[in-house]
Formats: structure tokens, sequence, C-alpha cells
């Protein structure tokens, strides 16, 4: 993968020239990474937000904490976030953040502009645009931009609650035609591992320890495949990026706040290949975990499976 100028190469978050203060592992040069990279957006009790690079090499890599933003939704209010979408501006000096954030039982969109890439958030810039009610049992939240080029195909968001897997189309800030697909009680979470024009997929844990592929057709029923069978059930949070083909995903111990890295290849039910990389050398105590990315470019798309 190139490093671009935007010093942003949002994967590779501590390759950026200033951007955090420690270097990758050093089996990275400036010009091409040779292993997967997941750029990480975690929020705090505090409604602060927090950016890490994650390595995929063996033991895992990853950068020191950096802030992406202070008190940014009130404490002790943030339950679920979607992915951290950004957007680079007009002049190349900054970007702009959006996010779906569920507050206590109620659905936001928090929008933020950000002073060149790693510098400070303009408080006035910040938004928390209510979406609806309704939210407080919902245990997993995301947002799928499909894009062709620069251009927005389609956009869908992602709830499960209860037994059920909830998508809506959503046009600016509305949430319309609901689709809901039963069967999913044993589901823990999930986390977005693929994106085309006709479907999303999710890779996804069941409280038994199960791991599953659902990938969710713009039309018709979910397709569901085991990928294993047991031993997966110890996460409560799971975050995904695209490496090619493969897909780094982290999963994230909530009880004890350890965090672990696997490279999984091309999803094909149980003939999926995963690697286990081991433990990434931190502590993530924080309410939830996001990738971070910029999510209007078709170069950032997810296809894992």
């Amino acid at each position: 993968m190139k490093i671009r100028k935007r010093a942003a190469g949002l994967l590779g978050l501590a390759l950026t020239a200033g951007a955090l203060a420690q270097a990758a592992p050093a089996a990275a040069s400036t010009s091409e990474v040779p292993f997967c990279q997941l750029s990480l957006a975690s929020t705090t009790s505090g409604g602060d937000v927090i950016l890490r690079g994650l390595y995929g090499v063996v033991p895992p890599g990853a950068s020191p904490s950096r802030w992406g933003g202070k008190d940014l939704v009130p404490d002790n209010q943030v339950r679920l976030t979607s992915g951290l979408g950004t957007q680079m501006n007009a002049e190349q000096n900054g970007e702009s953040r959006r996010q779906y954030v569920v507050l206590g039982t109620g659905l936001y969109q928090l929008t933020y502009d950000v002073n060149d890439f790693w510098g400070d958030v303009d408080p006035a810039s910040v938004k928390r645009t209510p979406i609806g009610g309704g939210w407080g049992d919902v245990r997993y939240l995301e947002s799928s931009r499909f894009n062709r080029g620069s251009t927005l195909v389609r956009h869908n968001a992602y709830a499960l609650l209860g037994d059920t897997i909830l998508r809506w189309n959503v046009d600016g800030t509305a949430f319309t035609r609901k689709a809901t697909y039963a069967g999913f009680s044993a589901v823990k979470t999930m986390t977005l591992i693929s994106q085309t024009a006709t479907y999303d997929t999710f890779l996804a844990n069941t409280r038994g320890g199960a791991l599953y592929t659902i990938r969710i057709p713009v039309s018709g029923a979910p397709v569901v495949k085991v990928v294993r069978r047991s031993t997966w059930q110890g996460f409560e949070s799971l975050v995904a990026n695209g490496c090619g083909l493969k897909t780094i995903v982290l999963g994230v111990d909530q009880e004890t706040g350890a965090p672990y890295l696997y490279e999984f290849g091309h999803a094909n039910g149980t003939a999926t290949v995963i690697r286990a990389l081991g433990k990434v050398p931190r502590t993530f105590t924080e309410v939830a975990h996001a990738r971070r990315f910029q999510d209007n470019l078709e170069r950032e798309q997810l296809s894992g499976e």
C-alpha cells in the first residue's frame, strides 16, 4: 500500500510525518507497508476520542495513543459508535469527521472539523444531530457507504436489537425503508468486513463462541456461513479493516481491556484462513471502538468476502 502525501494514509497512522511519536514496526519502509494495519478510534466514557494505529505483525505493534477530540459528547452517555468517517477539506490541510453515536437511548450523528489532520478540533464545528430514540438496548451499530470513485452509490445503517438485525437506507439524516432480519439472538457483536453495490457482509461472534459471516443483500434474505464453531465468545467488540483481499480484525475483551489482532484470509466459510497475531501491547479501557477511514472514496471500501 502506497503512503500518500496526505500523510493521513489513514491506515498507517503512525507512519505520517508529525502524526504520532512512535514509528511503525521496523519492517515498514516509507514507501511500502508489507503488513496489514488498522486505524482505531476509541471513545471514552468522558466523551473523548482516542486514536491509535495497530500493526499486523507478530507480536502486534501499536502506536502511542493520541487525542482525536475532547468532550465531543457528554460524560457517561456514549454506548455505541459506528465507524469514524473522514473527509479531506478542499484546501487539503484538514478534515471533517462524522460518526453515528448512541448516547443513552438516542441515536445522533456526530460531526466536527479538525485543523490540520492531527490538530485540534474546531469547537464551533461540533454538532450532534438527533436521529431518533429507542436505542437503549441496541448492541451493535454501523454505517456502510458504498462509493464508485468519489460518488456515493448507496448508504445503509445497521443495528442489532434483540434477535433482529435492522437495516435502513440513509438519506442525509433520515433513516428510511427499514428492513428487519430475525434469528440473531445469539450474536454478541459484529463488524463490517465487505461492501459491494449489492450487499454488505459482517463478521459476527456469538455468546456460545461461534464465528459467522452474515451477508445482507440489498434485496433478499441474509446469507449466513459458519467460520469457526468455538472459542470466539470472549470479545464484546470487533473492529475490521481491509488489507487487499485480507482483513485485519481486532477483538477486544471489554471486561479486561485486552485487545487481540487477527489476520483473516478472504472469507469462505470454514475454509477461511485465520492467523492469530497475538495480544496488542495495550489495555483498552474505552467504551466503544471503531475503524477510522476516509469514507467518501472507493479505495477505502472493504472487500473481505
